[in-house]
């Protein structure tokens, strides 16, 4: 179909736009919790860190694609800055190929500029990794480790950090309200660790926080304990870490960067930078 005289509107967080969102997620992808019209409305209104950055391509009462970032706070060299989490981007079957999506992601970067956000990150898989880089501009940090702990850490060693996003009790709250998970918390020395399935039977994900303490859960049964993300302050080798073969990954998972202000860096270093799987949604 033309797309020239597709309508391109910003994002909404009313119901009847987020149930209009869920339908065209779990049409495109197949229906799945998180593509719920609740699960959208914790992801997309109840967030503490304020609502969702996007924008959406209309053809009449038609939605032909959709794209969202989600705001979340970050450490970032020294200063607290506000950022946003690239997500979720859809395209109607009927206009697919007509590059819809970079349209939407240039316009929801131009509004987050002007609400003044500073920065956009974001995990791209193998497919979307090279728009991504090549038409917006994004760096490529470093590709996540994903691996089996056989011990999990108790404390963060001393690092100097570039990037690393914030928690505290409502933000993790909120983390933990995840209609579409069920999490399990532990506290383990000055770490809450925050648990979730994996698509691998007997393979649970483990994240790390350093500061707030969730209400206790069940502890966890048997399983392996999967760490995802990038985390310079965590002894990978000395916690007996395990790289997942590539075949068991679902996709490469490549960390994505771009700045939206002058208060954020230019780039980011891998090697002082954190993401944990609680920083994104693949659990």
């Amino acid at each position: 179909m033309n797309t020239a005289s597709l309508e391109i509107k910003a994002s909404q967080t009313a119901p009847e736009a987020l149930s209009t969102y869920a339908g065209l997620l779990s049409a495109v992808f197949g229906a799945a919790p998180k593509f719920t019209p609740g699960a959208i409305a914790w992801r997309y209104r109840d967030n503490p860190a304020g609502h969702v950055v996007g924008a959406d391509a209309w053809s009449g009462d038609t939605l032909a694609a959709h794209y969202v970032t989600c705001p979340l706070r970050a450490k970032v060299e020294g200063q607290i800055l506000q950022g946003l989490l690239s997500l979720n981007t859809a395209t109607h079957p009927d206009f697919q190929g007509q590059g819809l999506f970079t349209r939407l992601a240039r316009r929801t970067y131009e509004q987050a500029a002007e609400l003044g956000h500073d920065f956009v990150i974001g995990v791209a898989n193998a497919q979307s990794t090279p728009g991504f880089l090549g038409r917006l501009g994004f760096q490529h940090v470093g590709r996540l480790e994903a691996g089996l702990l056989a011990r999990l850490p108790r404390q963060f060693a001393p690092t100097d950090l570039q990037f690393c996003g914030l928690w505290d009790e409502t933000s993790l709250g909120w983390r933990l309200a995840n209609p579409a998970t069920a999490y399990r918390t532990a506290r383990r020395g000055t770490l809450t660790t925050v648990y979730a399935d994996t698509h691998l039977p007997g393979v649970r994900c483990a994240g790390f926080v350093e500061g707030p303490e969730a209400p206790g859960t069940a502890p966890p049964g048997l399983g392996l304990n999967l760490f995802l993300g990038l985390d310079p302050r965590i002894p990978l080798g000395r916690l007996g870490f395990l790289p997942l073969p590539d075949r068991f990954r679902p996709s490469p998972l490549n960390l994505i960067y771009r700045p939206l202000s002058g208060r954020a860096p230019r780039s980011l270093d891998s090697r002082s930078t954190v993401i944990s799987f609680l920083d994104f949604d693949p659990y």
